[in-house]
């Protein structure tokens, strides 16, 4: 009688061992899911401040002067007036390979200067469109390309101008601080 016991208690052993692989198997796949759409957050943010500071490099462009920058570093550092200005506050890094890689997108209108970056990647994302509408498929089709400033009504002139942004429907209202 006890050796029939022992193969029941081995049957309910192995279906404790099964369900809990499978219960591990759909954690590891909802963890990598949050991990991309972590990745993915990264990206838009990283790219998004790269493109305001070249908007704000270009802004800041003295008379005479190249309008786009030749790289990232000149984000980091701009000595081509009186008082060095640094539009982007750190080389962010590609959040899907790790390193400041960015493809710089040239500029037309200045042969040297770039006006926006994307990603290397060629990873799928799980976000099929961008904030401005265009179809996403991989990493490496999000473009982050500089918006032209603009002065709203009644700004001060010395005060600094805002980007113009599109707003996803839905969004928080931006805040300053």
């Amino acid at each position: 009688m006890a050796g029939r016991q022992r193969g029941f208690t081995y049957l309910g052993l192995l279906f404790f061992v099964a369900i809990t692989g499978a219960a591990l198997a759909g954690l590891g796949q909802l963890w990598s899911t949050a991990a991309q759409r972590e990745r993915e957050r990264e990206l838009e943010f990283r790219g998004g401040e790269i493109a305001r500071a070249i908007a704000r490099y270009a802004k800041a462009t003295p008379s005479g002067m190249p309008r786009y920058p030749q790289t990232l570093e000149d984000l980091l550092l701009d000595v081509r007036g009186p008082k060095p200005l640094h539009h982007l506050r750190r080389a962010y890094v590609d959040p899907f390979s790790g390193k400041p890689d960015w493809v710089l997108l040239p500029e037309a209108s200045q042969p040297g200067g770039f006006s926006g970056v994307h990603s290397r990647e060629e990873r799928l994302l799980l976000r099929q469109t961008a904030p401005d509408g265009s179809a996403l498929g991989k990493a490496s089709d999000w473009r982050f390309l500089s918006l032209p400033y603009e002065r709203g009504p009644g700004a001060d002139a010395d005060a600094p101008a805002l980007p113009v942004q599109p707003v996803e429907p839905g969004a928080p209202p931006l805040t300053t601080g």
